[in-house]
């Protein structure tokens, strides 16, 4: 953990407390399932590290969240399937807006290597 204001001179605010970890480090060798992990909940925020690796959307299931959802891939390699037909592929660095209730689905991720998205849902403001 690592005291955010003791970098900083002179700070006379109330210092938080930041833990520090990285996106690519406890990532299982053995993966039968989706790993989703959530780093960051609020009532307005929820922000998941997914990992697939070879995974999909199970069957002919499509998610259709409450949330609006922006999405960024940072490793590996995705297709997404919206429910109006269109197809996205996703390499690192390529990110999504998807907006509450567009149902979608993960048609493919890269087998070979770890898929590793970074999943903000969050509630529209005002």
């Amino acid at each position: 953990m690592r005291d955010k204001c003791a970098l900083s001179e002179g700070c006379n605010k109330v210092c938080q407390i930041t833990m520090m970890k990285n996106l690519f480090s406890n990532i299982p060798d053995d993966l039968p399932d989706e790993l989703f992990e959530t780093l960051v909940k609020t009532d307005v925020v929820d922000i998941q590290r997914i990992v697939s690796r070879g995974h999909t959307t199970p069957g002919e299931d499509w998610y259709d969240q409450n949330t609006n959802e922006f999405v960024v891939l940072l490793k590996g390699a995705a297709r997404l399937e919206f429910r109006d037909g269109r197809l996205t592929t996703l390499g690192p660095g390529d990110w999504l807006r998807i907006p509450a209730h567009e149902q979608h689905r993960v048609v493919w991720t890269d087998e070979d290597i770890e898929t590793v998205w970074l999943a903000v849902h969050y509630v529209k403001s005002g």
